[in-house]
């Protein structure tokens, strides 16, 4: 007799429809495609979600809920606070992939401005990742990677416009590629605020002759 086969958890089927969202635009994802990819019956994701609606809105409540983790778990991984925020900007840079999975994602954006369920997660989530960027710059200052005169209110709303504008930037002109542009415009907005040289005076024995040979004429 064949074993029962083993019940996908909801942690896979939430991987797999991250992975349709960024092949599909909203009104193309199904709840068919979401069962193809995560190996199931679309009647199994009825019963368990509801409706595709639904589904998203789980998926999109479960990413708020993890952006604090993930970010602890990019700073851990790296040396610097400053490595970690370039790390998360290539995280971000995977949205886009290829401009039409860019178009997906924004597809999704709409969705998530219009839909009052979806603007409260994609609004909790966007107040975790800020308070996490501030963080890693304060962090950054207190270690010596930026100026300690650093403006870290102002430059935290200058890295998170530079980060989304970056993208939309190079989905129009798509020189290079996406990580590639929104690391560049990254260190164009970090750079002004690295600290300053320490400049070391220092006198050697012919100068010095040189300023007494001056006096004494």
């Amino acid at each position: 007799m064949n074993a029962r086969p083993r019940k996908v958890s909801d942690e896979a089927v939430f991987a797999a429809v991250l992975r349709v969202m960024n092949r599909l635009s909203p009104v193309q994802v199904t709840l068919a495609a979401i069962a193809a990819e995560a190996g199931v019956t679309s009647s199994a994701l009825v019963q368990r979600f509801g409706s595709k609606r639904e589904l998203l809105l789980s998926v999109t409540g479960l990413a708020a809920e993890g952006t604090g983790g993930f970010f602890a778990r990019l700073r851990a991984a790296h040396d610097s606070p400053l490595a970690a925020l370039h790390a998360y900007a290539a995280c971000f840079a995977e949205m886009a992939e290829t401009p039409e999975t860019l178009a997906h994602h924004l597809g999704y954006l709409q969705m998530d401005l219009t839909d009052p369920d979806f603007r409260r997660h994609a609004r909790e989530q966007a107040r975790v990742a800020d308070r996490a960027i501030r963080g890693l710059l304060e962090e950054a200052v207190a270690l010596g990677e930026l100026a300690r005169e650093t403006d870290v209110d102002a430059l935290t709303r200058a890295v998170i416009a530079v980060l989304g504008g970056s993208l939309l930037a190079w989905a129009v002109r798509q020189e290079g590629t996406a990580a590639n542009w929104m690391r560049e415009d990254l260190d164009a907005v970090l750079r002004p605020h690295a600290p300053k040289p320490t400049r070391v005076a220092t006198r050697t024995r012919g100068a010095k002759g040189a300023r007494g040979a001056a006096r004494k004429r």
